[in-house]
């Protein structure tokens, strides 16, 4: 009966298309934050503001993910070889999970900058701070919607540039208050609060973005398929008496994968079941790769661990 392997070919034009526009939005998208932050950390040191510096750092984390997610998307083009046979896609989520450490990593430092700053305010230059994250939030506006033309949402890595966009959105606000606070009523207090802020949006999407990224690289069942429910789908063909070692995995964003066994009675049409199950696979959960491998029932389980039950 053996194995059958099948992978679906119907996505590949949408794909492709999607492909390229997350590319040319990273790209577009990274020059623009990469430039302004040279201008926001130069700012920051001129004024002595900490939440300029902060956001500075926050666009140095949205610059290194920007140009990590473009350059995964280069590397994933890279040809399926002997040794690598699904190709570079991987590399895409090893590049999620470092850019969600590198976010964690700075919005602690910018923590601890702030709590020195909240026993000693220092003289900060509000109208240069004011000028900066004006700017600043124009630059992030382009940036979040030059991402919004791409695939941010069956795609972690253009999803989490993204959100590193509005989580710098939120930033340079924080720090157009704080200036303008500074400015009117001489709180140099605000300086560290927006900060502080800026500093828990970081962390926040840092976080979630390096689970989610974990998930993949520990093999989990992706979010949205739920196991359940495919083994039930499958189970419900005709003829099918038992759906075990059923496997889904990912890839990298939007590519499931899955494996199983199905045990069919004496009587079932080996290749109609197995174009069945695709159909389900294909039509009902959007998994186009699989391999599926049909024994008949009086063939017992060819497995030699037992692990058919």
């Amino acid at each position: 009966m053996g194995h059958h392997h099948h992978h679906g070919h119907s996505h590949g034009h949408s794909h492709g298309h999607s492909h390229t526009s997350n590319k040319k939005a990273l790209l577009s998208s990274f020059i623009l934050i990469a430039a302004f932050m040279v201008v926001e950390v130069i700012g920051g040191f001129l004024t002595n503001s900490l939440a300029l510096l902060s956001d500075a750092g926050h666009m140095l984390s949205d610059a290194a993910a920007l140009g990590l997610s473009f350059f995964a998307i280069k590397l994933g083009e890279r040809q399926v070889s002997q040794e690598k046979t699904y190709g570079y896609k991987r590399f895409e989520i090893i590049a999620a999970a470092l850019n969600g450490i590198t976010l964690v990593v700075i919005s602690l430092f910018i923590f601890y900058e702030a709590i020195q700053r909240f026993f000693a305010p220092p003289e900060v230059q509000s109208t240069g701070m004011l000028i900066i994250s004006i700017t600043g939030l124009v630059v992030n506006i382009i940036a979040a919607w030059i991402l919004m033309q791409g695939d941010k949402d069956d795609n972690l890595n253009v999803r989490s540039a993204f959100l590193h966009v509005i989580g710098d959105m939120l930033g340079s606000v924080g720090a157009i208050i704080a200036a303008l606070l500074i400015m009117f009523f001489g709180w140099g207090i605000a300086d560290p609060i927006a900060s502080v802020i800026v500093a828990a949006l970081i962390l926040v999407s840092g976080f979630r973005v390096t689970k989610d990224s974990f998930h993949i690289l520990m093999e989990g069942a992706p979010t949205q398929i739920d196991i359940n429910q495919v083994k039930s789908a499958l189970g419900r063909i005709p003829l099918v008496k038992e759906v075990h070692d059923l496997h889904i995995w990912t890839i990298t964003s939007g590519y499931p994968v899955l494996s199983c066994h199905i045990t069919i009675a004496d009587n079932g049409v080996h290749d109609e079941i197995l174009s069945q199950s695709q159909r389900i696979l294909h039509d009902e959960f959007h998994i186009e790769h699989s391999t599926i491998q049909v024994e008949r029932e009086t063939n017992g389980c060819p497995s030699p661990h037992g692990t058919c039950n």
